[in-house]
């Protein structure tokens, strides 16, 4: 599954399942994803010390099993992405924007001419190394690769409606973590006002035609609300350290139990 794919899953209402890596070095947590059925993997590069050689076997990893590979790259670190697409992601996660004219550079960064700048290159493995044209490679992998924005403060709730207009960004996703801390609600992803604040960046991306996903907030029926109202139903379904954690402290009282 491509990002194109994925996208026109999520506005078509299917359940996507997520697993987050931020701990994982090998490939092998992309296999143990697929064979629990996960539906893609967000690797996690802005909260972890994840080097760029290990992201690309992870996602290329994934890119091999049917997996579509997102990668959040190092807060508005555009020299970042271009490396990681070459290397195999499909998807770019790109955190706290809060401007239209952040939204475009990301743009800019992520998508090949005419809609952006990231560099030519000769082949890749997405197109099984063919020697294309570059107009055909180009066109490719735009039609392959995913951009989403974050909107995890005050000023990006207040600029959703612009950022949601910038062509070439298919996904807003609020983080609601550090959207309630920005707010004065920290700790609180599900407060009132930061429900609120959710509200009118779904309203602003359903204006625009775009995907908008709500992370950062536990299952609750604040949350159900908002998928209600139009956030589509991507679920973030564990991240490796929480979920390795987990199961340790599960094992370790079963132990204690003998």
């Amino acid at each position: 599954m491509n990002g194109a794919e994925l996208v026109e899953r999520l506005r078509e209402r299917h359940k996507i399942i997520a697993l987050g890596i931020r701990a994982s070095r090998t490939a092998d947590a992309v296999r143990w994803a697929k064979a629990a059925g996960y539906d893609t993997i967000w690797i996690d590069m802005e909260h972890s010390s994840l080097p760029v050689d290990t992201v690309a076997q992870l996602a290329s990893c994934a890119v091999d099993l049917g997996l579509m590979p997102w990668v959040r790259v190092p807060e508005r670190d555009y020299g970042t992405i271009n490396r990681v697409l070459d290397g195999g992601a499909l998807g770019i996660i790109v955190p706290r924007v809060e401007t239209a004219q952040q939204a475009r550079d990301a743009v800019i960064a992520t998508r090949f001419p005419p809609l952006g700048q990231r560099s030519q290159l000769a082949t890749l493995p997405y197109v099984h190394y063919e020697k294309l044209h570059p107009r055909e490679m180009n066109r490719r992998l735009n039609e392959a690769t995913v951009l989403k924005v974050l909107i995890e403060s005050r000023a990006g709730v207040e600029a959703a409606d612009a950022i949601a207009a910038v062509d070439g960004v298919d996904v807003l996703a609020l983080g609601c973590n550090d959207l309630s801390a920005d707010m004065g609600h920290t700790g609180e992803s599900a407060h009132p006002e930061v429900v609120a604040a959710c509200r009118q960046v779904i309203a602003a991306a359903q204006r625009h035609g775009k995907v908008v996903i709500v992370g950062g907030m536990p299952e609750c029926e604040a949350l159900n609300d908002l998928r209600r109202d139009g956030a589509a139903p991507f679920i973030f379904g564990g991240i490796d350290s929480d979920v390795f954690l987990a199961a340790l402290r599960e094992r370790a009282e079963q132990a204690r139990a003998l």
